[in-house]
């Protein structure tokens, strides 16, 4: 958990913008490739997107984006989420939304359930603050570089949800 990645992206500013697709199933390697085929086509308000993608611990997709000089509109942000989605389509993928918890079980497999269901396993026991947690918020390259991307329940939002670290010191807000 936690591990830097401070090669990743390496074309792309620190500030630049990260989306991450989780799924329970193995995201192939070759995904990242064919996501890259989109991005000549990538715009934001008639401005090229610099973009790239790369799968992470094998079951997350991330897209990273920047637009030199600007930020990236809406119909820039719908434009990639429509290739991820037919791209996961093809490949019999089913993404994890913002409003689920990825996370990985005690035999390593990833996991994604509803904050509803997390809770509950957190009563049952079956995760606890040590389990780690896969980021589905939107974040940046550099939060990605420094490890933002898998943690410990406990040093996550996630923590809200274990009854066992309510009491617990206040966690970040979101995660990678």
């Amino acid at each position: 958990m936690n591990t830097p990645s401070p090669n990743l992206f390496p074309a792309l500013p620190p500030d630049a913008l990260a989306w991450v697709y989780v799924s329970e199933a193995p995201i192939p390697d070759a995904l990242a490739d064919a996501f890259r085929s989109f991005l000549p086509s990538w715009t934001s308000h008639g401005r090229r997107v610099h973009g790239d993608a790369a799968v992470l611990g094998g079951h997350a997709l991330v897209v990273a984006a920047h637009v030199p000089g600007g930020a990236i509109s809406g119909c820039g942000i719908d434009a990639h989420v429509r290739e991820v989605e037919r791209l996961g389509a093809a490949h019999g993928l089913r993404w994890a939304s913002g409003a689920d918890v990825a996370y990985r079980d005690d035999a390593g497999r990833v996991r994604v359930v509803t904050r509803a269901a997390f809770k509950a396993a957190g009563r049952d026991g079956i995760v606890t603050a040590r389990t780690a947690v896969l980021g589905v918020t939107p974040g940046t390259v550099s939060a990605l570089r420094e490890g933002d991307f898998e943690r410990p329940a406990a040093a996550s939002w996630h923590a809200r949800l274990l009854p066992h670290t309510a009491s617990a010191e206040p966690a970040p807000s979101a995660s990678l």
